[in-house]
């Protein structure tokens, strides 16, 4: 059992709420809330970070119905330490982080100065990471790191050729292409936005591809060989066409729909090349899949390289730079600083 919470560190705090009003519009303010009002859980959490993906950029939009009962906080990672906790897994003082299992979307999330969680959501932030490290990774390179884990369980070794990232600007997308190069794989990043081909390349990606290129369809069923295996990103059009030009035996990772959630395919790839399609999910990952990516990031992820793509935020600033985010407007990993003031 854990330490009682102490009456004075029971504090007020803000927090970034979502609303809904009776004719559907969707609202964003910050508010000042208390204890009582977070939801059950065991592990009662002071957020140091927490990250903005674009999964909160739609909840703060109210678009995907991905949020259904408001008022609701979003954020569905952060990182911060423990006030209080009746599960004997975790003390007060420790370090933790949470991904997934619909925190930000159905339960109270990151977006605020405390959450109350189960504590079978958290997972013991690894001791040489920061928080604020652990919420640059966050789910993105969570997601990433379980993508590259499957690539390589499917037989893509990196003497097996290049590995394609498309969405390769995004927050997924980067911590693909640096957790790849830091793996020793050959990256081509695919990207719509010419100005992040020096980042990119820093990063880790050999070359850059015109994310135009790979939209032009072919018209066929089967393009030239290309790539070993790809990170997908993007979804829509795109994976169609990624599909068609990876060699024999390869596979894809797919990890977002930024481009759409449908596209026009045909079995060719399958029966012909022996492809393999492989749906990568964070959010319910078991804990000690979890355990092993974030052990796995801890020495793959290099702070110093990536940091050019941080920007840093507020609470308050939250909501225009989710609009950003759902244009594409966006490049890197955007980190909250719920202590910041307004």
């Amino acid at each position: 059992m854990g330490k009682l919470l102490k009456p004075e560190a029971a504090m007020p705090f803000q927090a970034l709420v979502t609303s809904k009003d009776d004719s559907g519009a969707v609202a964003n303010r910050l508010e000042t809330l208390a204890d009582e009002r977070l939801p059950p859980g065991e592990v009662l959490v002071e957020i140091e970070w927490s990250g903005l993906n674009y999964k909160d950029a739609l909840c703060l939009n109210g678009l995907g119905n991905l949020v259904r009962v408001y008022p609701h906080v979003g954020g569905v990672d952060f990182a911060g330490r423990v006030l209080d906790s009746s599960d004997a897994r975790y003390h007060p003082g420790q370090a933790v982080v949470l991904t997934g299992w619909r925190v930000g979307e159905i339960h109270w999330g990151g977006f605020a100065q405390r959450a109350r969680v189960k504590a079978d959501w958290l997972v013991p932030l690894p001791r040489k990471l920061t928080t604020r490290d652990a919420m640059v990774i966050g789910t993105a390179g969570l997601t990433a790191m379980l993508a590259a884990n499957r690539l390589k369980a499917e037989g893509a070794a990196p003497d097996r050729g290049e590995v394609l990232v498309t969405g390769a600007g995004g927050g997924v997308g980067t911590m693909a292409v640096l957790l790849l190069a830091r793996l020793g794989y050959t990256v081509a990043a695919v990207t719509g936005r010419p100005q992040l081909e020096q980042q990119l390349t820093r990063l880790g990606a050999s070359r850059i591809v015109p994310r135009e290129e790979l939209l032009r369809p072919s018209g066929k069923a089967l393009d030239k060989e290309q790539w070993a295996a790809a990170v997908d990103a993007v979804g829509g059009p795109l994976l169609g066409e990624v599909l068609k030009k990876i060699r024999y035996g390869g596979a894809v990772a797919v990890i977002g729909n930024a481009g759409g959630i449908t596209w026009e395919a045909s079995v060719i790839p399958f029966i012909l090349r022996g492809v393999s399609l492989l749906g990568i999910d964070s959010v319910m990952t078991p804990y000690e899949a979890r355990l092993a990516a974030w052990d796995r990031l801890t020495d793959l992820y290099d702070a110093a390289t990536y940091e050019p793509l941080v920007t840093e935020a507020r609470l308050d600033e939250v909501p225009a730079i989710a609009a950003g985010m759902l244009k594409g407007q966006v490049a890197g990993r955007v980190v909250i600083n719920p202590a910041a003031a307004g």
